[in-house]
């Protein structure tokens, strides 16, 4: 593998190795482009994978301090864990469960389709799904995604049969086992899936598409890419003329180290990406590198979540087979008559025992709660994915009291639903409960928001500097040479899983960074 000279100033130097990340370095690597990653986590291959929950979130969960504040009961039940996402070479396409949705049409225009909301900080992305179509079509055949380019989906198990059959009654017409990025074949040099579960644990089979053993392999393979796991980015400096020229970070011995750039591009998630730019202030850029609009960490989303668990009289052993190959999508169109904008999808989800525990209904005791866990294996159950409106006071700012090992200070995560939300998710809940009651659901429970692990916005994309932190191509409107490159850089969240979307950007944005470089721009 590469190992490539700190003082060597030629290189992108990319935060973070997920599906962004991940995807950009293997991209850039294959044009022959010199890329450094820093990864903060240590690289867990597939061999070192335990299908055992408590185990698994031990060894890949970001665990580092955060802290929250706002109305969402995620604050009260996981305060210093409002995010659910991974500390490792991979990234959250390690813990991802594989589900790869396009946007809508409408979904890229919310402020052109659904005026003004009160309260909303709606914008129209500077891209259309036209433009995106030709290079969601080149991620989806990166990633293997069932239901494209002739590959059949993924077979059902016993919790998407219950779900399907409740749907139809229901009279849901888009119903199906999903467009996952799980191999239901042998492709890639992978097997198929192997009907495991334990989809977020880590896949131990590899038939899931992770930048871990798929992209960051292919990149290293070319000797133009080197991941360097244990890095902690903790600044992005720049030269007098305000162009980023390295990233300092601390590395596995604790040691702080400069590696010297031509082109940075964050991809440390939602709410490490803000944070980064946040604490990277000088006295050039004294509200962080890339915030002339004061924009950097604002307009948080993190989907309409929920989920909705039934116990039927016989078992259904909804852990088995793969997590989430279950989808309903009817509800994911806008139909202001419902009582809100925008639209949500149902996908199958199960938790294993511990996490059913910690997550059902956090905090329950009593007789009601734990006649729930005794019917365990006569669960099924569902996840509610829907779209989340931006709001400039939904946002990530710098602790001003808690710091991290390294002396930085903290993220702080700052949300309030929207009325909008709270309609939606109610609507939701009813839907899901129908499903089930309508093929013989003893119990239903609509269960609360878990940790988040769709986090987006902070970073987003706009057409006017005035209005977001980068352009078209996740290039930051105030440094050129300085870009963001995951989900943070959404102008909306959509009603779907964003995994696809910030691949599909990450393929576009190498295209563009290569041609940027070559015509010394950047």
């Amino acid at each position: 593998m590469a190992k490539f000279d700190l003082n060597d100033d030629g290189f992108v130097v990319i935060v973070g190795s997920g599906a962004g990340g991940g995807t950009l370095g293997n991209e850039l690597a294959q044009k022959g482009i010199k890329v450094v990653v820093l990864e903060a986590g240590a690289r867990n291959e597939i061999q070192d994978f335990v299908n055992d929950e408590w185990n698994s979130f031990t060894r890949l969960a970001w665990k580092d301090m955060r802290t929250t504040s706002g109305s969402w009961q995620v604050a009260r039940d996981f305060p210093n864990l409002p995010a659910w996402i991974v500390k490792s070479v991979g990234g959250s396409t390690v813990h991802w469960a594989g589900a790869s949705l396009r946007f809508e049409e409408h979904e890229f225009k919310i402020k052109t389709a659904y005026g003004d909301i009160a309260g909303a900080n709606l914008l129209d992305w500077p891209i259309t799904l036209a433009e995106m179509e030709p290079w969601y079509a080149k991620a989806e055949f990166k990633m293997g995604t069932t239901r494209t380019n002739g590959i059949p989906g993924l077979p059902g198990n016993n919790n998407f049969k219950v779900m399907e059959a409740g749907a139809r009654k229901l009279g849901y017409k888009q119903v199906h086992t999903g467009r996952m990025s799980i191999n239901s074949q042998p492709r890639d040099g992978r097997g198929s899936c192997q009907q495991i579960g334990f989809c977020f644990q880590g896949c131990k089979s590899g038939a899931k598409w992770s930048t871990l053993y798929t992209e960051i392999p292919k990149g290293e393979a070319t000797g133009n890419l080197e991941v360097r796991p244990n890095s902690i980015a903790v600044r992005i400096e720049h030269d007098a003329a305000g162009k980023v020229n390295g990233v300092v970070y601390i590395d596995g011995e604790g040691k702080t180290q400069k590696q010297k750039a031509r082109v940075v591009a964050v991809a440390g998630n939602s709410l490490e990406s803000p944070r980064l730019l946040l604490n990277s202030h000088s006295s050039m850029f004294p509200d962080g590198l890339a915030n002339s609009s004061g924009q950097v960490g604002r307009n948080y989303m993190r989907h309409m979540t929920g989920s909705v668990y039934a116990v039927f009289e016989k078992p259904v052993h909804m852990y088995r087979g793969t997590t989430m190959a279950g989808i309903i999508m009817d509800e994911a169109r806008h139909d202001p008559k419902r009582g809100f904008a925008g639209g949500y999808e149902m996908e199958t989800l199960s938790l294993g025992l511990p996490f059913m525990v910690a997550f059902l209904n956090p905090g329950a005791w009593g007789r009601s709660f734990t006649t729930a866990i005794d019917g365990y294996a006569n669960m099924a159950g569902m996840w509610l994915v829907g779209e989340d409106l931006p709001q400039e006071t939904n946002r990530v700012t710098l602790d001003p009291v808690v710091k991290d090992t390294n002396g930085m200070p903290v993220a702080s995560v700052h949300y309030d639903d929207h009325a909008n939300d709270a309609a939606m998710r109610n609507h939701a809940y009813r839907q899901g409960a129908a499903v089930y009651e309508a093929v013989g659901a003893i119990r239903t429970f609509p269960t609360p928001p878990y940790p988040s692990t769709h986090n987006l916005g902070t970073n987003r994309m706009s057409e006017k500097p005035r209005d977001g932190v980068v352009n078209k191509y996740g290039q930051t409107h105030d440094i050129k040479n300085l870009f963001v490159s995951d989900g943070s850089q959404f102008t909306t969240s959509a009603a779907c899983n964003p995994t696809l979307t910030i691949v599909t950007l990450a393929i576009r944005q190498a295209d563009h960074i290569a041609g940027a470089m070559q015509k010394g721009e950047i």
